[in-house]
């Protein structure tokens, strides 16, 4: 009989979190601090909206680009929240969250032989959605003693005649990194220098902590260099609404819409909906969750720091990346036996890259009293090693 699967899927390999998630499952009493998912349910007036789309019969398909009243609401977000302006009928486009945004930008962009530049520590999608459209990842170590930010001196070390992308992976998961506006434009001149494109994945960019977001396609030149991808899950709360967006210039959107449009058709419609109502009425309850998640991120990082783990201070998303190099385990052994001994689960930062090896992420999408009890175990467990 034939070999009924593609070798080269094949060889990519499954998600590196899921294996400790396997686990913890089969046990009592665990306390995840591995899931990056928020712990709010999504806000009553937004779950509201969808429901009323439901009575109101709103079940059938939307065009493929997306609702167009949700198009211009993002567009007016886009513009009031991080000064980039985007024709919301010819570059947008409504996705199954920004998984999928990333995964037709590639296919849409990337022709075999095609090296697309991936920051690690980062997501772990990107890698093999680049594969997946027959690039060729070229992986760029980011270093803690930068606050694992991205250089322009690494960026132009990584680049070869053959480079054609840049994901751009900020707020950063698993780090927590940011990129400020300083550090954007510096990698703009190069990119704009090497005529390369930027997917810039910011489905945190509502949670930052220290001056707010800067998006690189509000720089000049870099707009129409840009493919942004954003959503809901994260700033929303509404990570089973699965819905996201991309912004790009239209010859890109285009060829991203025909993917979409064959695959996937449309987002969910009931989502859309509720997604007018998050984006019009929202802006409350985004401030008071990063105002909760600023405090967790406060407490989390305290606590680490005294029981003697060095954690670089994270200014985005809602994870911490703290090092267990001094502890003289890898980041697989450390986390397993954590989740062993004392039934706490985070996730090896080597599930992010190999330069990942040394340190954990810790998620701190959970609320204070669980993520005090994690946290006691956890130093307990450090006491019993040291």
């Amino acid at each position: 009989m034939r070999n009924p699967l593609s070798e080269r899927i094949v060889e990519i390999p499954f998600s590196g979190i899921r294996k400790f998630f396997d686990i913890a499952a089969e046990m009592k009493d665990v306390i995840s601090l591995g899931v990056g998912e928020p712990d709010f349910d999504t806000p009553w007036h937004i779950r509201d909206e969808g429901i009323y789309s439901l009575e109101k019969g709103r079940t059938a398909y939307t065009s493929n680009a997306g609702l167009k009243e949700l198009k211009i609401e993002i567009a007016r977000y886009l513009e009031r929240r991080f000064s980039v302006s985007y024709d919301y009928d010819s570059e947008m486009m409504i996705t199954v969250g920004g998984s999928e945004a990333i995964d037709i930008a590639m296919r849409a962009m990337l022709d075999p032989g095609d090296e697309v530049l991936i920051p690690q520590p980062s997501y772990v999608s990107y890698e093999p959605c680049a594969v997946l459209a027959g690039g060729t990842p070229v992986i760029i170590n980011l270093k803690e003693k930068n606050d694992f930010r991205l250089t322009a001196q690494e960026l132009e070390e990584a680049i070869t005649s053959r480079t054609k992308i840049l994901v751009l992976p900020f707020p950063n998961n698993p780090t927590g990194a940011i990129m400020e506006r300083k550090d954007l434009e510096a990698v703009a001149k190069i990119v704009i220098e090497h005529d390369l494109f930027v997917i810039s994945d910011e489905i945190y960019a509502e949670l930052t902590y220290l001056d707010g977001h800067v998006t690189i396609a509000s720089l000049p030149g870099m707009r129409e260099r840009t493919v942004l991808i954003n959503g809901f899950s994260k700033a929303y709360s509404m990570t089973g609404w699965r819905l996201g967006y991309a912004c790009a210039p239209k010859e890109i959107l285009e060829q991203m819409l025909k993917i979409h449009q064959y695959a996937i058709m449309c987002a969910p419609t009931t989502s859309q909906y509720a997604a007018v109502e998050a984006v019009r009425n929202g802006d409350v309850d985004v401030s008071q969750m990063r105002e909760e998640y600023n405090g967790r991120r406060r407490y989390l990082v305290k606590r680490l720091r005294e029981m003697g783990m060095h954690c670089f201070e994270p200014y985005g998303a809602f994870y911490a990346f703290p090092c267990i190099r001094q502890f003289g385990m890898s980041s697989d052994e450390f986390a397993t036996r954590m989740l062993q001994e004392e039934k706490v689960v985070v996730v090896p930062g080597t599930a992010f890259g190999a330069c990942g090896e040394g340190f954990l992420r810790i998620s701190y999408a959970y609320s204070l009293s669980k993520l005090k009890e994690a946290l006691d175990r956890m130093e307990r467990f450090i006491e019993k090693i040291n």
